[in-house]
């Protein structure tokens, strides 16, 4: 399949499913995430539904789950092996929608009560962040929550051996910039050295659309 940027490319092939590898969903994973998210779901009320942008093999989505057992969730995910394990997963017992593509291409036809992408936008090629943020502000009814590496300016840092894969910069801020009708709601950090749910030193923001 072709597509628009390299960093498509990178992460639908064997290096995403590499990831995959180094980033199953263990108890100490689920722990991790469940305790970030529980920070975040506290500040936004009133949660049916949620969108993950790029959510790979879904442990975002299943501490949502576990933190709101009715939630309804959907994800978008450009890797195949993925998208696999995603619809396949006996977590999700109640279904959940996958759309397999790349979020470039994802159209925003349906609109949920949380758009969500966390470490993904640091692998967006800067180009394309607009479009990016276009479709989070389009698919959220009320909330949009970015969860990323965080640096006032941008910058490019090596990933793995590679270069031109991961990008640091404020999204949060661009975002609100971009949008004057979104509005920062809280925000956070999460230590890689936490005693109890260590994240990869993430910070998260949380807005609210208004309207």
């Amino acid at each position: 399949m072709g597509y628009k940027t390299e960093q498509e490319a990178f992460w639908s092939g064997e290096f995403g499913n590499h990831y995959i590898e180094r980033n199953e969903c263990t108890k100490e994973a689920l722990a991790s995430a469940i305790g970030f998210f529980s920070k975040i779901m506290d500040r936004a009320r009133g949660m049916e539904s949620v969108i993950e942008f790029g959510a790979n093999v879904g442990i975002n989505l299943k501490a949502i789950r576990t933190l709101l057992p009715s939630i309804k969730p959907a994800a978008i995910e450009i890797n195949q092996q993925a998208a696999a394990r995603l619809r396949e997963d006996p977590f999700f017992e109640n279904g959940i929608e996958v759309f397999e593509e790349s979020i470039l291409e994802y159209r925003t036809d349906k609109v949920y009560d949380m758009a969500l992408i966390c470490g993904v936008l640091i692998h967006i090629n800067p180009k394309e962040l607009s479009v990016v943020y276009e479709k989070l502000y389009h698919s959220s009814r009320k909330y949009i929550c970015i969860a990323e590496y965080y640096n006032p300016t941008p910058v490019e840092i090596p990933y793995r051996g590679h270069t031109e894969k991961l990008f640091k910069r404020d999204f949060a801020g661009e975002f609100m910039d971009r949008y004057p009708d979104c509005s920062l709601v809280d925000y956070g950090f999460q230590y890689h050295r936490d005693p109890y749910f260590p994240k990869d030193d993430v910070t998260w923001f949380l807005l609210e659309k208004k309207g």
